[in-house]
């Protein structure tokens, strides 16, 4: 393995161009092939872009080589590629979210490869991974900050840092969450929201989603891989994500209602679970306690560092946790809820 291999992700110089059903002469134009199946329309792409295909958003990028997909019908895609440098191909949703995607496969890479459901948010800007299979090398190379069991399999949970590199936004720096599957599989069920809140759990919060694909991705290799994709619908969160030992549940002004839960405990700090009943625009206050501030927050928009905070939904579900440094006062914060 050679070391080029160790920072497999080297990319995202990406020309984005998105495609509709005007741009069919202009694709030609460029070289990319439409061509009419029955009874759905396939469509073959070699040149950067995203776009909807079947009712799926899809993304194609390749920084050099020989990448040529093509898309069937529904969620269903195919690629071919040789002599690339990098490249990264799926279908999916935009934007993404807490879904149980079931998928199927046939992956045959020479060299290395992901298997991976793949995705961005922005605010923090994050790239993640949910990677079931690989070719010559398992990703990232880093130590595990942890492990999560999801869908028949336990997957380790990673953290890697791309300083001053290309991204969605542009050149940036910006963290990689990564769960990689301990053995490899082609095709099952992935519970995204098990992976989101076991990384939330180890403070590694997202932010607003981008797309959300089940992606081929090629690193200095070559192969073919044929994948379906499919989604069993949105997961608003686990109905109970914090420990047992709830804390008060307080009615607010309105219609809903927030239990508190004290979770992970740390000597200078710990995280605390809410979880919102009743509707799903609503408003938490939250009241910390002594000189108690705010180190991290996940699955909602939080508004202050200390005293009273306030929390908005953010499009993960009605389930969110803050992480509190104590300085000084081991209280559990507690909350209201109010429609908003």
């Amino acid at each position: 393995m050679n070391d080029a291999l160790v920072h497999p992700t080297r990319r995202r110089g990406r020309l984005r161009t998105l495609i509709g059903g005007a741009c069919a002469v202009a694709l030609a134009t460029v070289g990319t092939a439409v061509i009419l199946s029955s009874p759905a329309q396939a469509q073959t792409v070699t040149t950067n872009q995203e776009g909807t295909h079947n009712g799926y958003f899809y993304s194609f990028w390749k920084d050099s080589g020989n990448v040529t997909m093509t898309m069937g019908n529904g969620g269903q895609y195919s690629v071919q590629w040789s002599n690339v440098n990098n490249f990264v191909v799926g279908k999916g949703w935009n934007p993404g979210t807490r879904r149980t995607v079931t998928y199927s496969a046939t992956y045959n890479p020479n060299g290395n490869s992901y298997l991976t459901l793949y995705g961005w948010t922005r605010n923090p800007l994050i790239e993640y991974y949910i990677v079931d299979s690989w070719g010559s090398w398992r990703p990232p190379g880093a130590s595990p900050l942890g492990t999560v069991y999801s869908d028949g399999g336990t997957y380790d949970i990673y953290r890697t840092q791309r300083v001053n590199q290309p991204s969605i936004d542009g050149t940036a720096t910006f963290y990689q969450y990564w769960s990689v599957r301990q053995s490899k599989r082609v095709g099952g069920t992935i519970t995204v929201g098990n992976h989101f809140d076991a990384w939330a759990r180890l403070g590694m919060n997202l932010g607003t989603h981008y797309y959300q694909i089940m992606a081929t991705e090629g690193y200095q290799s070559s192969g073919y891989a044929s994948v379906t994709v499919d989604s069993g619908g949105s997961d608003p969160g686990p109905t109970n994500p914090g420990p047992t030992n709830p804390g008060p549940t307080n009615p607010g002004t309105g219609s809903c209602t927030v239990t508190v839960s004290r979770a992970e405990d740390w000597y200078d700090r710990f995280n605390t679970w809410f979880s919102v009943s009743g509707t799903n625009n609503w408003v938490v206050t939250i009241y910390t306690n002594g000189g108690q501030t705010l180190q991290n927050s996940w699955n909602a928009s939080i508004s202050g560092t200390s005293g009273t905070l306030t929390a908005r939904p953010n499009g993960n579900g009605n389930n969110f946790g803050i992480t509190l440094y104590k300085n000084g006062n081991n209280t559990t914060p507690t909350a209201t809820c109010a429609v908003g």
